[in-house]
C-alpha cells in the first residue's frame, strides 16, 4: 500500500510540474518568433532572387538590343560568332566570366515575319550565326541559364538542376545599307 501511495505522489508530482511548464510564458516570445522567421526570410530571399533574375532579364535584352543594331546597320557584316557574343557580354560586364558561360546565342535570317513564330527553341550546338544582308528579315534570340539559390523557387520556377533560362527575342529588319544581296548561311 505505501509503495502505491509514493507512486501516487510521484504521478501528482509530475503532473503538477507539467502544469507550471504549460502555465509559463518565458521564451514564448523565441518560440514564435522560430515559427515565423524561418518562413519569412524564404519569403525575403525569395523576393531578393526573384529581383536578380529580373535584373538579369533586363541586361540581357538591353545587351541584345545594343548588339542588334550593329547587325541593323551592316556594322556586323564581318564579324564572327565569338565577337558578337564578346559585345553582348561587355553590355552585361557586371555579371563578370559568367556571360560566356552561360550564354547562348542564335542569329538567323529568316524568310518571312510569320516563319519567326514557327521556329523552336535551337539544341545547344546547333545555333546559327548569320548576320544576313541589306532589307533580310532578322531573329535574334539569346538564353541565358541563371543559378537559383533559394530551396523552394528552384522547385517553383527552375528548370533544369535548379537554373532559371532568361531568354529574349527580337525580330527586325536590316537597313537597306548595301545593293549586294547576301546568302543565306543558316535555314
Amino acid at each position: 500500500m505505501a509503495d502505491r501511495t509514493r507512486h501516487y505522489r510521484r504521478l501528482l508530482a509530475r503532473l503538477g510540474l507539467l502544469r507550471r511548464f504549460a502555465r509559463d510564458d518565458d521564451g514564448a516570445a523565441a518560440v514564435e518568433f522560430a515559427f515565423v522567421s524561418i518562413p519569412f526570410l524564404l519569403l525575403v530571399f525569395g523576393i531578393i532572387e526573384l529581383g536578380i533574375a529580373f535584373l538579369v532579364s533586363m541586361s540581357l535584352e538591353n545587351a541584345l538590343i545594343m548588339a542588334d543594331r550593329k547587325i541593323r546597320t551592316g556594322d556586323a557584316q564581318n564579324t564572327t560568332k565569338e565577337q558578337y557574343l564578346k559585345d553582348v557580354c561587355a553590355q552585361m560586364s557586371w555579371l563578370g566570366d559568367s556571360c560566356a558561360k552561360s550564354i547562348t546565342l542564335d542569329v538567323r535570317v529568316l524568310p518571312s515575319f510569320a516563319d519567326a513564330s514557327k521556329l523552336k527553341k535551337p539544341v545547344t550546338g546547333s545555333t546559327c550565326f548569320d548576320t544576313g544582308g541589306p532589307s533580310s528579315i532578322m531573329l535574334v534570340r539569346g538564353y541565358y541559364k541563371w543559378p537559383l539559390i533559394t530551396p523552394l523557387l528552384q522547385q517553383a520556377v527552375g528548370g533544369t538542376a535548379g537554373d532559371r533560362e532568361v531568354t529574349f527575342a527580337t525580330v527586325f529588319v536590316n537597313e537597306p545599307y548595301s545593293e549586294t544581296p547576301v546568302a543565306i548561311k543558316c535555314s
